[in-house]
């Protein structure tokens, strides 16, 4: 990878699953030129997300949060490009759907903050720590980045 070529983690949270638009937010990340390297769908266990939101835990939110993200089944993926992490947050919009513009997920599926159904990794830090806790190195796609080009290569 070059130094701007970045990965991040993006989940569709139980409300954008249920409301079926996890091949919408797919679609809208490799239109933007995005490699998959990994995806699946889990119900994800409740030790989990309190590692996951572990930054989170003293905001009167977190047990909710935590509650709400085990209710239903979460779509995990690793995504992969050129400042994935910036972009990816720029794509999602703000976390309040109503401060989030038209044209980015949240801006255009959502309304309120509790089911602003997607998360994206807020670093490259905090996207390394999140891919580990969701995928197993074995569950992540290598690229051979040297003799296959791709979109912006």
């Amino acid at each position: 990878m070059s130094s701007t070529t970045e990965r991040t983690f993006i989940a569709v949270k139980p409300d954008g699953v249920h409301r079926g638009l996890v091949g919408e937010i797919i679609k809208r990340f490799e239109q933007r030129g995005y490699k998959l390297l990994a995806l699946k769908m889990v119900q994800a266990e409740k030790k989990l997300l309190e590692e996951h939101y572990k930054d989170l835990a003293q905001k009167p939110f977190y047990a909710g949060l935590v509650k709400y993200m085990g209710s239903g089944p979460v779509v995990a993926m690793v995504w992969e490009g050129l400042q994935a992490v910036s972009t990816g947050r720029k794509m999602l919009g703000a976390t309040n759907p109503l401060d989030s513009a038209p044209g980015t997920i949240r801006g255009d599926f959502c309304i309120q903050t509790g089911r602003n159904i997607c998360h994206g990794s807020d670093s490259v830090e905090s996207a390394e720590r999140e891919i580990g806790l969701w995928f197993t190195k074995e569950e992540i796609v290598q690229w051979d980045h040297h003799s296959k080009a791709w979109i912006y290569e």
